[in-house]
């Protein structure tokens, strides 16, 4: 799998709402700064997913304008615009950011997300 099907595939994942799922394409070293929270562990990062998910139903994340700043043959790094929608307290919502993902290859040659780090616009 590629960098960039690397980054579909935590898309994709993400969309399930099933952590299980995103867990598979994070790197165990994973590091997630967002706008409120800094979570330096699986376990925070799923809890702050879990949250989200519950807070948000029905969420798609969707990311548009992707371009990948740097290449390497271990690391791959690219920024984006995201948008997510879906249903807070029963009430249609959206909103956008962006976003930066750092994809460095692991010890089975697969490419793993390193870092996530989202802001508002």
């Amino acid at each position: 799998m590629s960098h960039q099907e690397a980054l579909q595939q935590y898309i994709n994942a993400t969309n399930t709402h099933d952590f299980s799922n995103v867990k598979d394409i994070l790197h165990e070293e994973a590091v997630y700064w967002f706008t409120d929270k800094t979570c330096a562990s699986i376990v925070d990062i799923q809890a702050y997913f879990e949250h989200a998910w519950d807070m948000i139903k029905e969420e798609v994340y969707t990311a548009t304008n992707v371009q990948w700043i740097s290449v390497d043959q271990q690391s791959a790094t690219c920024i984006y615009n995201f948008m997510y929608e879906g249903y807070h307290q029963g009430k249609f919502i959206s909103g956008s950011g962006r976003a930066t993902n750092v994809f460095k290859l692991n010890k089975n040659e697969q490419w793993k997300l390193v870092h996530e780090h989202l802001s508002s616009l």
